[in-house]
């Protein structure tokens, strides 16, 4: 299996072509209505499906902004769900001592979670434990595959799809494991018991018999979804103890799409992104919450688009250059009514 097949779920298979972006500059703007019709501009200009949420709530000297269009569609989201995962694993370890426990928890690391797009963990080449703590952060900070499928190992993916839908986020769906996922699309009839060395020894270029978006072994949820969520998790809303809430955040700042596309100065930003380039089907999110200018933004954008090539360079920066000027305007918006 060549490179081509290894980085196509993670936003990083993008980091050259999104870090050759230059910034664009744009006039300022100056109330929530402007920023809101350019930035619907912005993406209604993109090839493809496009769902678009920007909110943040009103303030006691601020009205809301919010910006949406097809916010209620189910998209492929691709790794952006992982963000979920992280979040009901430390739900299930809340406690003023999370942080401790997640150092002392050791998890094999070996075939049996070893799986393509694992930029930190390097299969096959790296074996033995890591630190739980080690394994999420590597989960959001690049991505990485084999820690994402140690985390549903841990947390159980029932679990995960329970508390999805106890919180009401209606189109939202993980798969078992991104390794399961990579044996549905390929159409192993066992799927769900997909091992590490049949990953490995599938030829590049193999043709995908399942599209990435479907209803059985998916990555798929709305901008609706990930704003609420956010808007909910951020503060605290599903964790105990303000110790968990602390380790949530700490994690989710680490996000590589915050540097990758990235977020404004000055912003704290918390976010996870996602892409999938597979001949055919295309796809770049990022969702997560920041505050800037004394309030919260809560933010989804997602482009599924179609292409014939393994990769699509030319779109991926249009998409980059959107999403760049969609978070200064907005960022923007918020100063003005500051």
């Amino acid at each position: 299996m060549g490179q081509s097949r290894r980085a196509f779920l993670s936003i990083t298979a993008s980091a050259a072509v999104l870090g050759a972006m230059p910034p664009v500059a744009a006039a300022p703007v100056t109330s929530h209505a402007e920023a809101g019709a350019r930035i619907l501009a912005l993406f209604d200009a993109l090839p493809g499906d496009k769902a678009v949420k920007f909110w943040a709530p009103a303030t006691a000297t601020a009205d809301e902004f919010l910006v949406e269009r097809n916010a209620s569609r189910r998209m492929f989201v691709g790794s952006a769900v992982k963000a979920l995962v992280l979040c009901e694993r430390l739900r299930q370890l809340d406690s003023p001592t999370i942080v401790q426990t997640l150092k002392e928890r050791q998890l094999a690391l070996d075939a049996g979670v070893w799986s393509v797009d694992s930029p930190i963990f390097n299969p096959p080449h790296l074996s033995g434990t890591v630190s739980e703590r080690t394994a999420l952060e590597a989960m959001i900070l690049h991505s990485d595959n084999t820690a994402t499928d140690m985390a549903f190992r841990e947390a159980g993916p029932h679990a995960v799809r329970a508390f999805i839908a106890s919180v009401g986020l209606t189109n939202t769906q993980v798969p078992d494991s991104t390794r399961v996922f990579f044996g549905y699309l390929l159409g192993a009839p066992d799927y769900r018991t997909f091992t590490w060395e049949r990953l490995l020894a599938t030829p590049d270029g193999a043709p995908l018999v399942n599209p990435p978006l479907n209803d059985v072994q998916t990555l798929a949820s709305s901008a609706d979804d990930f704003v609420s969520f956010y808007a909910r998790a951020l503060h605290g809303e599903f964790f105990r103890h303000a110790e968990t809430l602390q380790e949530f955040r700490r994690i989710l700042a680490m996000g590589d799409v915050i540097f990758l596309v990235p977020m404004p100065l000055g912003a704290s930003a918390f976010a996870k992104g996602g892409s999938i380039d597979v001949p055919g089907h295309h796809a770049l999110c990022v969702a997560g919450g920041m505050f800037a200018h004394g309030r919260w933004l809560y933010y989804t954008a997602i482009v599924n688009w179609t292409a014939s090539g393994v990769t699509d360079p030319s779109t991926v920066g249009s998409v980059v250059i959107a999403a760049r000027q969609a978070f200064t305007l907005a960022t923007e918006a918020l100063a003005a009514a500051a």
